[in-house]
């Protein structure tokens, strides 16, 4: 049982190297350093976040950042649309109930649930169930080992991608199309790579839904800031792909302890006799198998079609639910099973 302290999420500037250290030592991930969580504070952080730390003895053991629902009676893990992980760090050796019902115990009286979202299995395993813990599913994701040479990995791809392909570039080839793949990687040249990304989105179906990143929104604001700050330190990088003098597709990526993390993906969507995303793909996947500095590719959002065809690794992130008193997780349990009923 670990002793907690909740302080204000303006704290956690004084926290950073112990956030990191405990990254470091257990998660190892870009997604969860303490330069990424700053910003999403910054960005995307309310009075309502609360930075807890969970000493074991003198030790710092857990940190986590939470809110609360409007009724207190639920915490939760800060987990703005921009973070792909959970911004939850435990020393793996502890029980996650146990760590998380001492917590628990450190909150006010009317709080029965305690959720952690969005973990990774690969990062932490997958806790099993008892009397106060459930495990929800979240979504499948894939990541693609990059240790092979790239010819083998591409010769076990499907027939139908390497012919498709293949059929583009000789098509585009002949129609005196120049291809050619930008990799941006200093911090001054972030920003104009990540307005030519907004412009693609824009001109999308996300600008529909409200939800394409440009320079003059909240998103991109974060973004260029996020990989400004990556870049500085040779940690981002941005790909961008070319027919000619136009950009026809985008990607924006974050490297840390071997991983190089995709975070946002775009295309002209106008172009709809040819993949500029896929073959933008293609060329950059190649550079990033012959850099040894890189084990992996992570995606880190729901599976689709596309993902099966490159990557052969797909696992099911979760969630945790941990309740105070048995006697609400059952309750839950029973409100599930009658939605599932209703619902089929």
């Amino acid at each position: 049982m670990l002793k907690w302290t909740l302080l204000p999420v303006q704290d956690f500037k004084n926290y950073h190297s112990q956030w990191d250290d405990l990254n470091a030592a257990h998660y190892k991930s870009a997604l969860l350093e303490s330069r990424f969580v700053a910003l999403l504070i910054h960005h995307f952080g309310t009075a309502k976040v609360k930075l807890a730390i969970g000493l074991n003895g003198q030790t710092i053991a857990a940190m986590a950042l939470l809110e609360s629902n409007v009724l207190g009676t639920a915490w939760s893990t800060f987990q703005p649309a921009q973070a792909p992980l959970g911004l939850w760090l435990i020393t793996p050796t502890l029980n996650q109930e146990l760590v998380a019902q001492s917590l628990i115990a450190a909150l006010p009286w009317t709080v029965g649930l305690l959720g952690i979202t969005q973990q990774d299995p690969n990062l932490v395993p997958r806790p099993a169930q008892t009397t106060c813990l459930r495990t929800l599913d979240y979504i499948r994701t894939a990541r693609i080992d990059t240790t092979a040479y790239f010819t083998e990995y591409w010769a076990a791809r499907g027939k139908n991608l390497r012919h498709n392909l293949k059929r583009q570039r000789n098509r585009l080839e002949r129609e005196g199309v120049e291809l050619r793949l930008d990799v941006c990687q200093q911090s001054e040249l972030v920003v104009e790579a990540i307005s030519d990304y907004g412009r693609l989105e824009s001109a999308g179906w996300k600008q529909l839904s409200g939800t394409a990143i440009s320079v003059n929104n909240k998103q991109g604001v974060f973004y260029a800031e996020l990989l400004t700050t990556y870049a500085k330190t040779d940690d981002a990088v941005v790909y961008r792909y070319f027919y000619g003098d136009r950009v026809v597709a985008c990607d924006l990526c974050i490297i840390g302890h071997g991983v190089i993390n995709w975070l946002k993906t775009t295309y002209d969507e106008s172009e709809t006799t040819s993949s500029p995303a896929a073959l933008l793909r293609q060329e950059s996947f190649e550079q990033i198998f012959s850099n040894p500095l890189i084990d992996s590719i992570e995606f880190y959002g729901s599976v689709m079609d596309w993902h099966t065809k490159w990557s052969d690794e797909i696992r099911t992130m979760y969630h945790i639910n941990v309740y105070r008193w048995a006697w609400l997780s059952k309750l839950h349990d029973s409100y599930a099973n009658l939605k599932k009923r209703v619902s089929g």
